[in-house]
């Protein structure tokens, strides 16, 4: 059993995994690029089938000619808090393996899975580095595809948001009252042996 961060695992863990949370309040603050680049670097360093690497990322720092066109791709409840952050991200996946536009393409069961595992090694480094990462679900798909100039073959995964995290007064009152890190289900609700069980 690990201790926390007002979080606690059922098992012993590296108390890294109950530091790192998902902020909605930033600081307004800049970030160098080379900082976002360093947590970029840690990201591709993920493990993926056949080590395809299928995982893209398009940012946008903020005060750069690009940031206004990033947060008008998050659906206005995520704009609201997401503006106050240093860097957007799109965190996109490659949806085949083989040449671009060659008929020896062949489509890839894990790409969205190794995307997701670059994510998660982001959001650690961000951790490790000083700074938040909050992905989100909740952006225009349609409208990203086109404003960020996606070609097909590629799926845009998901939108993420990284700062130094900020003064929580900040957010809506109702946003104030969940500005803290969240638990975990019992893991006995997620890990089964032998058979899986639905929950």
């Amino acid at each position: 059993m690990t201790s926390s961060n007002n979080r606690e695992s059922q098992y012993p863990i590296d108390k890294i995994f109950l530091d790192r949370w998902s902020p909605r309040a930033y600081s307004n603050e800049t970030m160098p690029e080379k900082d976002l680049l360093t947590i970029l670097e840690a990201a591709h360093w993920a493990p993926s089938a056949s080590n395809l690497q299928p995982w893209r990322f398009v940012y946008a720092l903020r005060g750069s000619e690009n940031w206004d066109k990033f947060l008008d791709l998050l659906i206005e409840f995520n704009q609201g808090w997401a503006k106050s952050a240093a860097a957007l991200l799109f965190v996109i996946s490659r949806t085949h393996s083989g040449e671009l536009g060659s008929a020896e393409q062949k489509p890839s069961y894990s790409h969205s899975f190794d995307a997701g595992t670059a994510w998660g090694f982001l959001a650690m480094q961000a951790h490790l580095a000083g700074y938040a990462a909050h992905g989100m679900g909740g952006f225009h798909v349609e409208k990203s595809y086109e404003v960020l100039g996606i070609p097909e073959g590629f799926r845009v995964e998901t939108a993420v948001a990284i700062g130094k995290i900020g003064d929580k007064n900040q957010l809506p009152e109702k946003l104030r009252e969940r500005e803290v890190p969240n638990h975990r289900n019992p893991l006995s609700e997620v890990a089964f042996n032998g058979t899986f069980i639905a929950k």
